[in-house]
């Protein structure tokens, strides 16, 4: 299973940042260090602007390569503008479309960041600036090797940039389990979203997780599913509002990587948000996602589509 890094391209933050850039190094160190089984860890390439354009309006590349933002812009973005913050943004795209590629041969690959559901054909937002997941499935399809790609977000804040970018596009169905009084606090609508209010607990979130993964693999008949595997459902996180174990969060990940492997339906991995009051739960969660997925990889049947 092949896994790709951003973590070579650190995002520069002033001290006291409230998000949390170096759990990106934190956890690549503990994959690197322990690396499961079959696994390769890869650094990524850049998306171009030709790929980023299948996903955003000409104008605001531009404007984010030039940092030709206004006070709105950067408070949308939460994150202080720099030549880094874009550099880095284009190689997470680029990784998670390189993890597609990977995942089209092999059946599952990850993508140790990714997931920034927040970011508009327009505008950044929720510390998202491109969105890495409409990228990759569109440039995928653009070089025809899927028809039919599924957004699978179990984020605990709805994915209302995929939702909205994606709105008519019959190909690309995006699914989004969240906090229904959590950010963003005007919803998009997905194609499926299932709203959990404040405190839900372990079975009630998976009973509705699982019913949601299988309705939506009913609906999409997806080619690829692109899963992003939030940590911030954790019941320690900051911005959480749930009840959620680590516990939860594996029986999470191991259903919908289950699910993929028994259809036969390639699956990309991403990390999405995670912000545990402490750093090291978002760590183990996210590790814990890795492991899932090289224990899963290692049962997946012959290669499903030569790329």
């Amino acid at each position: 299973m092949d896994i790709y890094t951003t973590d070579h391209y650190p995002l520069p933050l002033p001290p006291g940042h409230r998000f949390p850039a170096e759990k990106y190094t934190l956890l690549r160190e503990r994959v690197e260090a322990d690396l499961p089984a079959g696994c390769r860890l890869i650094r990524s390439t850049p998306a171009s602007d030709e790929e980023l354009l299948r996903a955003h309006n000409s104008d605001y590349i531009e404007r984010m390569k030039s940092g030709d933002l206004d006070r709105r812009d950067i408070l949308r973005l939460g994150l202080p503008w720099s030549h880094e913050l874009v550099l880095r943004s284009r190689h997470s795209t680029g990784a998670t479309l390189s993890a597609g590629r990977s995942a089209l041969r092999d059946g599952l690959a990850v993508h140790l960041a990714g997931g920034t559901h927040h970011a508009f054909a327009d505008r950044a937002e929720g510390f998202c600036v491109f969105n890495d997941a409409v990228v990759t499935a569109r440039t995928l399809q653009k070089e025809g090797l899927v028809d039919r790609v599924a957004v699978m977000d179990a984020d605990v804040h709805q994915g209302n940039g995929t939702a909205t970018i994606t709105a008519g596009d019959d190909s690309i169905f995006t699914f989004s389990i969240h906090g229904r009084k959590n950010f963003p606090f005007l919803k998009a609508a997905s194609d499926l979203d299932i709203a959990l209010p404040d405190q839900t607990e372990d079975e009630v979130f998976l009973a509705s997780w699982q019913h949601g993964v299988r309705q939506a693999f009913r609906l999409a008949r997806p080619d690829l599913v692109i899963y992003l595997a939030g940590a911030d459902p954790f019941e320690h996180d900051r911005f959480s509002r749930w009840r959620i174990t680590k516990e939860g969060l594996a029986r999470r990940d191991l259903f919908i990587l289950e699910e993929c492997c028994r259809r036969q339906t390639p699956v990309i991995v991403t990390m999405a948000g995670g912000y545990g009051r402490e750093i090291r739960d978002t760590v183990d969660i996210h590790e814990q996602t890795v492991r899932i997925a090289a224990e899963v990889a290692r049962g997946w049947p012959a290669p499903v589509v030569a790329t």
